[in-house]
């Protein structure tokens, strides 16, 4: 029998990559607000935190609501263009879902951006549920998503892996009780996700479907 039942995962970053269509919009918007440009490895940094984080220090008080406004529109155009899902993802949930488990995301990216992707990128249809940081008004690493997603699913947090690429998701994880796997694909250095102590570090998604078959994870 196996010991989890519920896999949640984060999206940027840990299942998708759409830094390139991030930067480009966060630049679009600097330019048209008259702001010098930043550059993409800077603005990854600040990704995964939810809008306000990446956009309020970037642009004074007043133009705030405009720039967040001018930001979400670019998105529209860019994800389509830009956005892709990293290596092996695909192939790791549809293992996952074929073996019984229960899959979810939880995500501080918004949730019409987040919905759009799954269902672009072809993923979808894994999720049982999907739950992001506008719709509860809680941004991780409060455990709050975390938990309402266990809740909805009826499965209790030692029955439970995140799955997340951030020091950020480490955090959320043990907020919640929930073991956290972090993988080496998104904004945080391993120096930052090793400080912040997860459960296990790993370098590509597909070592999850090596953890899991080995039973290592107990």
């Amino acid at each position: 029998m196996k010991k989890y039942k519920l896999v949640i995962f984060d999206l940027d970053g840990t299942l998708i990559d759409a830094y390139p269509a991030i930067a480009e919009g966060i630049n679009q918007t600097l330019k048209s607000l008259g702001y010098p440009q930043q550059k993409p490895k800077g603005i990854k940094k600040s990704v995964g935190w939810g809008v306000e984080r990446l956009i309020h220090p970037l642009v004074k008080e007043k133009d705030y609501p405009r720039a967040v406004e001018i930001y979400l529109k670019s998105q529209e155009t860019l994800l389509p263009k830009m956005a892709k899902l990293l290596p092996g993802a695909k192939e790791v949930l549809k293992k996952l879902k074929g073996e019984g488990y229960k899959l979810a995301v939880a995500s501080n990216r918004p949730s019409g951006f987040s919905t759009f992707l799954l269902k672009f990128l072809g993923i979808a249809q894994y999720f049982s549920f999907v739950l992001c940081a506008d719709q509860i008004n809680s941004y991780k690493p409060e455990a709050k998503i975390l938990s309402l997603i266990m809740e909805k699913l009826r499965v209790s947090p030692g029955e439970t892996l995140y799955v997340g690429d951030m020091a950020l998701d480490a955090e959320t994880g043990k907020r919640a009780g929930v073991k956290t796997i972090i993988v080496l694909t998104g904004s945080s250095s391993k120096a930052e996700v090793l400080a912040a102590e997860p459960f296990k570090v790993i370098k590509q998604l597909s070592r999850l479907l090596l953890l899991l078959n080995k039973n290592t994870l107990l």
